[in-house]
């Protein structure tokens, strides 16, 4: 009920502030005008109203302050006029905004609303008769979420700062006043003002830098708002072939041009599955440890996590997941953020794909089988709103919405589809849907009256077969879920097995075993374990001193169950030195659980939680039940 009241509240809201701004404008009698764009549908966490008027181009002009903090500069948003009469609302937080210019000359009255918790606030602009564009002038401020100013003890080289921006789902507007829908799609240029020494890069093409020290950035395919960012540091380049290079700090520079040197075959085998690459080029940057995620999609500049660094080629599988956005997710964009799945799942589903290309079928299995464990563990601790494809997010912050749900249950169901119809016909079917909804914002809704017409009309038996509402609407696990098997790992449980049954460590054969086939090892072991246990393992198997991420993590989850003292420094060392938010929470959640725990992950936090990012502290401040 809260939340209709507050929903309700919002609404009004917007009544008065429109009012108010009638009061301002002059009468118009010009009649709304007829468009031949795609009605968008409403999106909960946007003030905008891009069916009366719609961003189609931005250009920025912004200089970076490392010792404020802060970029200042404007915004010039090119505008379609669907009603003349409605003034642009934009989507804002935490901007100061110093004033508003129009294309046809002088200033602009406008109003900047309150903030509410799942949109924040809306930038209400008078148009003049003869606006195409206005031009925003602001500055952003210690609040902006989306940015993180690191200081130089913060990165690799440890002699300059650095700054990095990630905007998904809704935090763009905090460093850009915008339509912050992913239904809006928009192109942009920009121009970035950085301190000697510093390069900047965007997810567009790099133009270079002018004369006058400017760098210049061009996006020419339309994308959504969340996909815009920005990065600035002591950064080098090193190309992988043609189309594919890495971008990095020096001293990270070669080991992670040696450990991604599978881009191209990658980018290749994923022409192959669902066709053309169409942003040209394919880079990534792999940022300072405190990046909340694993990566990130930015169009034609994957940001990336140092953790996928293991030096053997075994995290890789992210830079799939990245590459296949190019597709799922950046190609064809989820409309609203309850439609969530239509950009994980099916990338998580072309990233199998990618990795079975590539490095084969059973490294691709083996994925799939942690992907369905990850899920069917973490479902049960979800919000019935979160168990669904077709996500229930009134109210709620869209970054709610990241579970193993919309990716691995996404993923399953395409494979459901698959293994219905054939390998053969399912691809033929994504490919048309790519090729036929390129650049586009879509809906649940759409895919599936897509879906039915195109697919499932041919295949009536597959039809009958395939239960829509239990996969998309529906809490629990659907009966016909695909299971798949893994040799690898199936040798693996026969290992655990002769463990728990007595065998000493020593004893088992593990030689040669990837980091898939460890994480299943550490994931099947009883969740009680003895000190003296614990002690064997890590003493044949070094797991406390691993330097895959992936591998300490869930190791360290373990000690933390069960006790472990010998590696409680190493936990408050990894919690101190990465950002990565797949693994703070997993261990804050485990330290938790007790009152020392608790009290113990409240001192780490206190020294860890400045080194991340806002995504990150939103989850533990809430975990920890922290007052900043």
């Amino acid at each position: 009920m809260a939340r209709v009241r507050r929903h309700n509240g919002r609404r009004m809201l917007r009544v008065i502030l429109s009012s108010a701004l009638v009061a301002l404008c002059c009468a118009c009698s010009v009649m709304p005008t007829t468009t031949t764009r795609r009605s968008l549908p409403a999106d909960p966490h946007s003030h905008a109203e891009p069916n009366r008027v719609r961003v189609v181009h931005l250009s920025l002009d912004l200089a970076l302050d490392f010792e404020r903090r802060r970029a200042e500069g404007s915004a010039r948003l090119d505008l379609e006029r669907i009603d003349r009469d409605a003034p642009l609302r934009l989507d804002v937080r935490a901007l100061e905004i110093l004033g508003v210019t129009g294309s046809a000359g002088g200033k602009r009255k406008y109003i900047v609303g309150p903030e509410d918790d799942a949109t924040a606030s809306e930038l209400i602009v008078e148009l003049a008769r003869d606006d195409t564009s206005v031009t925003v002038h602001y500055r952003t401020t210690e609040r902006a979420e989306a940015m993180q100013w690191l200081a130089p003890a913060q990165t690799a080289g440890g002699k300059q700062p650095f700054l990095f921006t990630q905007g998904q789902a809704i935090l763009t507007r905090t460093w850009i006043p915008l339509q912050d829908s992913p239904a809006v799609r928009i192109t942009y240029d920009a121009t970035i003002r950085a301190p000697q020494g510093l390069t900047p890069v965007m997810s567009a093409e790099q133009l270079g830098r002018a004369a006058d020290g400017a760098w210049h950035f061009r996006m020419q395919q339309p994308i959504p708002s969340y996909l815009i960012a920005l990065a600035c540091g002591e950064l080098e380049f090193s190309a992988v072939s043609a189309r594919c290079g890495v971008w990095a700090e020096p001293s990270v520079l070669g080991g992670a041009r040696s450990e991604l040197e599978d881009m191209e075959a990658m980018v290749q085998s994923a022409e192959e599955l669902f066709g053309p690459y169409r942003w040209g080029r394919y880079d990534l940057i792999v940022l300072p440890p405190s990046f909340p995620f694993g990566g990130m999609e930015n169009p034609r500049l994957t940001f990336a996590t140092p953790t996928i660094l293991a030096g053997d080629k075994s995290l890789v599988g992210l830079v799939a997941h990245e590459l296949a956005h190019s597709w799922s997710g950046n190609l064809v964009t989820n409309a609203t953020w309850r439609d969530f799945w239509l950009n994980e799942g099916f990338t998580v589903y072309f990233e199998q794909r990618i990795m079975e290309r590539v490095y084969g079928p059973e490294r691709s299995n083996m994925e799939k089988v942690l992907g369905l464990r990850e899920y069917e563990e973490e479902l049960p601790t979800l919000d019935l709103g979160l168990r669904m494809l077709h996500l229930d997010l009134v109210g709620r912050n869209p970054d709610d919405a990241v579970t193993s749900v919309p990716y691995q249950k996404g993923a399953l169901f395409l494979r459901r589809i698959e293994e219905l119809v054939g390998r053969p016909a399912f691809d033929r079917f994504l490919r048309r849907w790519f090729d036929e909804h390129a650049f586009m914002s879509v809906t649940t809704e759409e895919f599936l009256a897509y879906l039915r017409s195109e697919l499932l009309a041919h295949y009536p038996d597959a039809a009958t077969k395939l239960n829509l509402v239990e996969w998309l609407y529906d809490g629990g696990v659907p009966a016909d879920l695909p299971r798949p098997r893994s040799a690898m790992l199936d040798e693996v449980d026969a290992q655990v097995a002769r463990w728990t049954a007595g065998t000493a460590a020593e004893a088992l054969v593990t030689k040669g075993w990837t980091t898939q086939q460890w994480l299943r090892f550490l994931d099947a072991l009883p969740a009680s374990l003895s000190v003296v246990q614990l002690a064997q393992l890590d003493r044949v198997f070094g797991f406390t001193q691993s330097r895959n991420s992936e591998i300490l993590c869930e190791w360290l989850v373990a000690c933390v169950r069960n006790q472990y003292s010998a590696a409680d420094s190493r936990v408050a060392e990894f919690l101190c030195s990465v950002g990565r938010r797949k693994f703070l929470k997993p261990l804050y959640t485990e330290l938790a659980k007790s009152p020392e725990g608790l009290r113990r992950a409240r001192e780490i936090y206190a020294l860890a939680r400045p080194r991340y990012h806002a995504v990150s502290t939103r989850t533990i401040d809430d975990l920890l039940d922290w007052k900043p």
